[in-house]
């Protein structure tokens, strides 16, 4: 099997029976944190800009701009404007080598399960679960780069 393969595999097989009261807590704190810089950082003169060019998109499915309770976008530019929140602001929660994995997970994550309609709407453990494994599949990917393993030899 390749390697892409079996990582798929592993993704895939996945649920929420392998979240731990650790790995639950944990992804509680960092969705809080990152939850509260991307409402901090709707203030910041980039989210405005994303924001004005976010909205010449529209769908029949939408989601929620944080801190505009009276605008929403398509999935995908919800999570994008969402993640230049987060990002703005660079308070975000790290790990080692230097990436901010809540802040490119949460952003997806939240805007794809309000897409759901309304009979198909996933629980708080399958958003937990969902975030988890996006942040797993980010720290794999980390571990397969070696452009990743020499980040803090570059700076």
């Amino acid at each position: 099997q390749t390697i892409t393969g079996n990582f798929a595999n592993v993704i895939h097989g996945l649920n929420a029976n392998h979240l731990t009261d650790q790995a639950i807590q944990r992804s509680k704190r960092m969705i809080l944190d990152t939850l509260g810089v991307g409402l901090l950082g709707t203030g910041t003169e980039v989210c405005h800009k994303v924001t004005q060019y976010s909205k010449i998109y529209s769908s029949d499915l939408s989601s929620t701009i944080w801190g505009h309770l009276d605008f929403r976008l398509p999935p995908l530019y919800a999570a994008f404007v969402n993640g230049v929140a987060v990002h703005s602001m660079d308070f975000d929660d790290t790990w080692h080598p230097a990436t901010h994995p809540s802040g490119a997970v949460l952003p997806a994550v939240i805007a794809l399960s309000e897409a759901f309609p309304q009979k198909k709407k996933i629980s708080g453990l399958d958003l937990l679960l969902a975030f988890n494994v996006g942040i797993e599949v980010q720290g794999r990917l980390l571990r397969f780069s070696s452009e990743a393993r020499n980040i803090p030899k570059r700076y």
